[in-house]
């Protein structure tokens, strides 16, 4: 499967077999500009969204026939099976943010795991539905979601292959969120790619622990 960055929480998962999963769509230009990734203008059968905010959840430019998903449960589409498991976009059980869904996605043998806007710590009972995935991809920027240290405590639960940081400060995201080197710094096995988009198959995954930091395509 390839795995694309657009630009904060959004991802592309395109699988072996060419369906394609778009993952939290963001509304450019959304929050008085704050957030300027480009327009995300491509075709997906598949679109993911973990709660109702313009930063996760825009579809207005995503094209193609679509099914989306955005409700606790199981899902099989298209030869991908897809799991939302129900959380919090903040630490007072929604109280300030609402409700986030963590998606698991498996196809072409590997588990991709997607923490929307997580904004706490994860109990013993989630970690155990999430599972140990492939690949994390997890926010790090804080105020809004998780932080940095938080962040590096989940992935040390959780236990993924290969993590893959979302939902930082960035040139075209102004959020007062914590920078992605805040989340790397000190740490072994990071890569900084120079292109926002990978290929990752079953037999490629590293035998220690990596983190991958992309680009944004957008």
């Amino acid at each position: 499967m390839k795995i694309k960055w657009y630009g904060h929480a959004a991802f592309k998962i395109t699988t072996d077999g060419g369906i394609r999963v778009i993952i939290d769509p963001y509304q450019s230009g959304a929050f008085g500009g704050a957030l300027s990734y480009g327009k995300i203008a491509e075709e997906a059968d598949i679109v993911l969204t973990s709660h109702d905010h313009d930063d996760h959840n825009y579809t207005g430019d995503i094209k193609g026939k679509y099914r989306q998903l955005d409700e606790e449960g199981v899902y099989e589409e298209k030869g991908v099976r897809v799991e939302g498991i129900g959380c919090y976009h903040d630490a007072t059980e929604g109280k300030e943010r609402g409700k986030n869904l963590i998606f698991v996605i498996e196809a072409d043998g590997l588990k991709v795991v997607h923490l929307g806007d997580l904004g706490h710590m994860l109990g013993p009972d989630t970690v155990k539905k999430v599972g140990q995935p492939d690949i994390l991809l997890i926010p790090v920027g804080g105020f809004y979601t998780i932080d940095p240290e938080e962040a590096s405590r989940v992935v040390a639960d959780i236990g993924p292959r290969v993590t893959m940081p979302m939902h930082y400060r960035t040139a075209r995201c102004t959020f007062p969120i914590a920078s992605v080197e805040a989340f790397t710094k000190g740490k072994k096995g990071v890569r900084l790619m120079n292109k926002s988009e990978i290929e990752i198959k079953e037999e490629w995954l590293p035998k220690e622990p990596e983190i991958i930091v992309l680009q944004h395509a957008l």
